[in-house]
């Protein structure tokens, strides 16, 4: 079978996904006999292109990143993400826009808006799935749909499908993990007496730390990965600002030194227990011991681990791979485990 893919956002991680598929395509016509084309692409700073049959996905990729506009290669006049997706005759749409932690938009009109055109939705973006989840997943099921986010929490691990697909009928209890690489890396830095300031600046100059690095080191970025979670596997609404996450910029190289005499290291950590039939969730600086499934995860390696009913504790760990880990290649390859799983169906 063909599809189309409208691509809604071409930044470092819908890039990464394009060429993975490019470099998957003989595999998914000889496993699944499936074979696609780009029809619809909207980006930030290079514009707009549309054509209903097929773009040249490498010239685009090309003319972006020498950082020239893509609208040569379209045959429509669009001038927006919204026109893209009503004139791509996509059957997938993949939004990748930038995260809106407070609101979810504007993902949220872009998945609604595909959906609403009888597309599957594939999303790296926490905004929609934290402020629009159940909205949308019963919108994707009223047009015969998928609504899918795997990328949303540790990029390309396979943390929402394992609860969906190998737990079934098991009861969360609680989950308590590592979602922010940047921090970690900060945090493990600090350790061998770097100051926190120095390690900000490391992470930056490997760009996984933006310019102001203030969802990261405030919580707020792993606050709303806590919200995608317990909004998706416990179906209740939960937002950053409701979690009130506390940052890592507190933790002093004194506080540092004297956890690690203790044989004890701070982490920021992410958590969600259901107590009573209520969530308490938290995002903060804790100090863990050597008996801590944490203690280990050292610069950008993240994971979680799950307590249900039934599995006491089932970790998924990503391993450190400096300056990558959480990366654009990691969050496409959830994006894409998506789109394989869609269209194997």
């Amino acid at each position: 079978m063909h599809y189309n893919l409208a691509l809604i956002g071409f930044g470092n991680v819908a890039r990464s996904l394009a060429k993975l598929l490019i470099r998957k395509r003989d595999l998914l016509k000889a496993k699944h006999d499936v074979t696609f084309s780009f029809t619809g692409i909207s980006t930030g700073r290079h514009g707009f292109a549309v054509n209903p049959n097929g773009l040249d996905i490498e010239k685009a990729l090309e003319l972006v990143e020498s950082g020239k506009d893509i609208f040569p290669l379209s045959t429509f006049n669009v001038q927006d993400s919204l026109s893209v997706i009503q004139h791509s005759q996509a059957n997938i749409m993949f939004e990748n826009s930038p995260v809106n932690t407070q609101t979810g938009q504007p993902a949220l009109d872009h998945i609604r808006a595909a959906l609403n055109l009888g597309m599957h939705a594939i999303t790296a973006n926490k905004g929609p799935v934290v402020h629009g989840y159940r909205e949308l997943t019963k919108l994707a099921e009223s047009k015969g749909k998928k609504f899918r986010f795997e990328s949303t929490v540790l990029g390309g691990a396979p943390t929402f499908s394992v609860m969906r697909e190998a737990f079934p009928l098991a009861e969360l209890e609680s989950f308590k993990g590592i979602f922010n690489a940047t921090t970690n890396i900060i945090l493990s830095r600090m350790e061998n007496e770097e100051s926190y300031e120095e390690a900000v600046k490391y992470c930056q100059s490997i760009g996984v730390a933006e310019t102001d690095p203030t969802n990261d080191v405030d919580g707020w970025d792993a606050a709303i990965k806590v919200c995608a979670l317990v909004t998706v596997l416990w179906d209740t609404s939960l937002t950053p600002q409701e979690i009130k996450p506390i940052g890592i910029r507190g933790i002093t190289p004194e506080m540092i030194a004297k956890a690690k005499s203790e044989n004890k290291r701070y982490k920021l950590v992410c958590s969600a227990e259901k107590v009573n039939g209520k969530i308490i969730a938290s995002v903060s600086p804790q100090l863990v011991d050597s008996t801590s499934p944490l203690f280990g995860m050292m610069n950008s390696s993240t994971g979680v681990t799950f307590r249900t009913d039934v599995i006491l504790d089932y970790s998924i760990a990503l391993s450190e791979k400096p300056g990558l880990q959480g990366g654009p290649v990691e969050t496409a390859y959830g994006l894409f485990a998506d789109f394989v799983n869609i269209v194997k169906q």
